[in-house]
């Protein structure tokens, strides 16, 4: 099985064995709720794939999100997918909408809406050169 850029550990640019560029490589790019974001990186970490976790948010409900990259060997994708899979579930949360810009005197009743929030946003793309230097 491919090991992802874990076989990169100990080479050097003067090694001429191996090359550091890869060639057959994929961004990974995984847009996460971010209390999945620490289970999910530690999960990538254990089966020793190196992720760079970045803070984001927007969406409906403006609520902080997590930007999980990594860059893995073409074969490792469907590993990572199904890492990711086990790690970011969907589930329902109940919130108030926020109230709309209104004029003096009209009046507002907001009223709690379940929403599902959580799962993964996942995009993989091809890389066209990678170096770690």
């Amino acid at each position: 099985m491919a090991r992802s850029l874990a076989r990169l550990r100990g080479i050097t640019l003067t090694d001429p064995a191996c090359s550091p560029i890869l060639r057959h490589v994929k961004l990974i790019v995984a847009i996460i709720h971010n209390e999945d974001a620490g289970a999910l990186v530690d999960a990538l970490l254990e089966k020793e794939f190196r992720a760079t976790r970045l803070h984001s948010s927007g969406g409906f409900l403006k609520q902080s999100n997590a930007t999980i990259l990594l860059v893995v060997e073409e074969a490792d994708v469907e590993e990572v997918m199904g890492i990711v899979r086990a790690n970011c579930v969907s589930r329902t949360q109940v919130v108030n909408p926020m109230p709309p810009i209104m004029e003096p005197g009209e009046f507002f009743m907001p009223y709690p809406l379940e929403v599902e929030v959580g799962g993964a946003t996942v995009m993989v793309l091809p890389v066209e050169r990678f170096e770690r230097l």
